[in-house]
């Protein structure tokens, strides 16, 4: 960061000079969380935009919040730290929107199994977040003898009526984003990247790989306007795929489709039958140390219950939970965006248990890597929600104090290892 009115370039995260600018590193580090957090409301709002959904509320704050980071207009920490809390207020409203609008279009999420091996024959892999482009995709090789399989956040796509109405949709390959580098180069047909989460390339398939939207790779092929011609000559130009057998993985528990379980959810919580739900999300990385998430979820007591949403869940969405009364024991509740959902499930409880949603038996175990995640931990603040575990590791750009008064007022917590921190929530 660069100083404007000492005129020096800051070392760390902040400048660490408080004297005429008063730029201290706590503000810096409210700035920064900010910042991070409107790229994650900007990305939802875009989605929302591209089916026709705006708001002038979450536009107008995009506006003025970035105009607050601008140098030399606020040095009072109070009021970044109720813009930062007012960005997660958006972040919902935005979360809403995107949720409204791909309901309208594609209709209500449903439960449904994915099946995750091959069918013989040309295919296109897409991976990304836009469900639009899948569907456009989808529409332009119906009748083509070309087989979709979606990829990473692609996978809830499935649960949509107005998207697994086409019959070419034939299943999900791979996991999470971080892994495309090894899995694009084991998939032989066409390969469609769309908005975030794309690595560059290896040079093995960077000649049948492809971006649309706001995704772009050097050296590789930009689809404009939708229109996947190349892409499917690529994949007509390309071997077929043998037959391989795979599973099946669940998705599509909308809140709707949740809620209508919601009479058994309570008399399962009130008889005993479910102790504890746990939500276990979020994004997905690289590091080892996540291997967390699926040791949590292994070690999670049969008479729980576990959420999850984002590309987080492809660290234990394989797992076989089996049920509680006829409830899966595995709800995956779709993209990140999808964290609406779980709110509205939360809130929903609460209602009906007459009580707080920190009164429920409820924990969000949350993996965080990029800026949606942040937006969504502001939400989450922004509702009061408390006791959140974190991991595998704090958000760097949370100065001391910061992180200390977050602390403080919603006993946020990083991860410790899975069997310490199951007993401590269910002690």
């Amino acid at each position: 960061m660069f100083c404007y009115q000492c005129e020096q370039t800051a070392k760390g995260t902040g400048c660490t000079k408080t004297g005429v600018c008063g730029k201290n590193e706590d503000i810096a580090s409210l700035q920064d969380a900010l910042i991070i957090g409107l790229k994650g409301v900007a990305a939802y709002a875009y989605h929302a935009g591209e089916l026709e959904q705006r708001s002038e509320e979450i536009d107008s704050f995009l506006h003025e919040a970035l105009f607050t980071t601008l140098t030399n207009v606020n040095f009072d920490l109070n009021s970044h730290i109720e813009k930062l809390l007012k960005c997660g207020e958006i972040n919902l409203k935005a979360m809403e929107l995107l949720d409204k609008a791909y309901v309208d279009r594609f209709g209500f999420p449903e439960p449904t199994r994915v099946f995750t091996g091959f069918k013989p024959g040309h295919a296109i892999l897409v991976t990304g977040h836009d469900l639009l482009d899948l569907y456009e995709l989808l529409k332009q090789t119906a009748g083509k003898d070309i087989n979709v399989y979606t990829h990473g956040e692609m996978l809830p796509a499935h649960a949509y009526p107005e998207i697994n109405k086409f019959t070419h949709l034939v299943g999900n390959y791979g996991s999470a984003w971080q892994n495309q580098r090894k899995e694009f180069e084991d998939f032989p047909g066409a390969i469609l990247g769309t908005t975030n989460c794309v690595l560059l390339p290896r040079d093995s398939y960077k000649d049948r790989f492809f971006t649309c939207g706001i995704a772009r790779l050097p050296e590789v092929k930009h689809v404009e306007n939708r229109n996947f011609e190349e892409v499917i000559e690529k994949a007509r130009s390309l071997e077929p795929l043998p037959e391989k057998e795979g599973g099946f993985l669940s998705t599509g528990f909308h809140h709707k489709a949740v809620l209508s379980m919601a009479e058994k959810l309570i008399e399962a919580v009130k008889s005993g039958k479910i102790r504890h739900f746990f939500l276990v999300g979020g994004c997905d990385g690289s590091k080892s140390s996540r291997s967390y998430f699926t040791e949590f979820v292994k070690k999670v007591p049969a008479d729980c219950v576990v959420l999850t949403l984002g590309c987080g869940k492809y660290r234990f969405n394989y797992m076989e939970l089996g049920e509680i009364d006829g409830i899966p024991r595995l709800l995956d509740m779709g993209q990140c965006n999808n964290a609406y959902s779980a709110i509205q499930v939360a809130a929903a409880l609460a209602k009906a248990f007459k009580c707080d949603i920190n009164d429920l038996p409820l924990t969000l175990v949350i993996s965080w890597f990029e800026q949606k995640a942040v937006s969504i931990l502001l939400t989450l603040l922004h509702l009061g929600v408390k006791n959140i575990r974190i991991g595998p590791s704090l958000p760097a750009f949370l100065s001391d104090n910061v992180l200390a008064v977050i602390q403080q007022n919603y006993n946020l917590k990083v991860i410790s290892t899975p069997e310490e921190d199951l007993r401590e929530i269910l002690e």
